[in-house]
């Protein structure tokens, strides 16, 4: 799996170096597209139809801009000053897999959305920190919650981390709010894929026509930071963690 995390952060790294003014979705797509097959991994997105989605899903990365937040559909869009792009990757190589998720702003960057980017990567490393042998699944979320509460940001519950290893989307859920001391036990071993996401002034969310883009009910914007994260003897070992941070 960390074979496979290296190979997602540095897709992500080459996505937020590439996203600029300008720029097509699709040729975000395209490229990445390029990496995968270079890599000889597999995107864990093509041909995935969950129960909740208008599938089978045609492409190898999500890419949500502004109010949209999960599952977003490259499309033919030329990304503006501005713009907040969420960008989600999961690909399997060697038959393992990892998954993670980034947001950038586009040319100029206003201090609103900085901030509520801010509030998610602050959120993960909350989430991180206490996935430890012999905490609750819980901990990770009270902490998510935490954080995000302290910067106002209300967080929704259907949509949140999960499980990993041999697929992209295994038990448990790991919902972004939470209390702590509760649910399951951490034991090393167990891999998770721990992704805070916010929309700045709701906790509710729409669907586009397309049945898979997801956006913010009252159209704020969004943000949405993710690692896959095992648990060790030692403490959490982030598999996705990208150059940069």
């Amino acid at each position: 799996m960390h074979v496979a995390g290296r190979f997602v952060a540095e897709a992500l790294t080459e996505v937020g170096r590439l996203a600029d003014v300008g720029v097509n979705l699709l040729d975000l797509e395209h490229h990445v597209r390029a990496m995968i097959k270079q890599r000889g991994a597999e995107s864990c997105y093509w041909d995935y139809e969950p129960s909740f989605g208008r599938g089978p899903f045609r492409n190898v990365i999500c890419l949500s801009v502004n109010d949209a937040v999960l599952h977003g559909l490259p499309h033919d869009y030329t990304l503006r000053d501005g713009d907040v792009l969420s960008a989600d990757l999961a690909v399997s190589i060697d038959g393992w897999v990892a998954d993670s998720a980034r947001t950038v702003v586009v040319g100029t960057a206003a201090e609103e959305d900085l901030r509520l980017i801010r509030a998610t990567e602050e959120a993960l490393e909350a989430a991180i920190a206490v996935a430890r042998p012999g905490n609750r699944l819980g901990d990770i979320s009270a902490a998510i919650w935490a954080v995000a509460d302290s910067y106002g940001y209300p967080v929704n519950t259907e949509f949140g981390g999960h499980g990993l290893g041999r697929t992209m989307h295994e038990e448990p859920h790991v919902s972004n709010k939470g209390r702590p001391g509760r649910g399951l036990t951490l034991r090393p071993g167990l891999t998770l894929a721990l992704e805070p996401w916010l929309a700045r002034t709701t906790d509710r969310i729409v669907y586009d026509k397309d049945g898979w883009t997801i956006r913010s009910a009252d159209g704020s914007r969004t943000a949405h930071s993710e690692h896959t994260v095992a648990i060790t003897h030692d403490g959490p070992l982030v598999l996705t963690r990208r150059a940069e941070n």
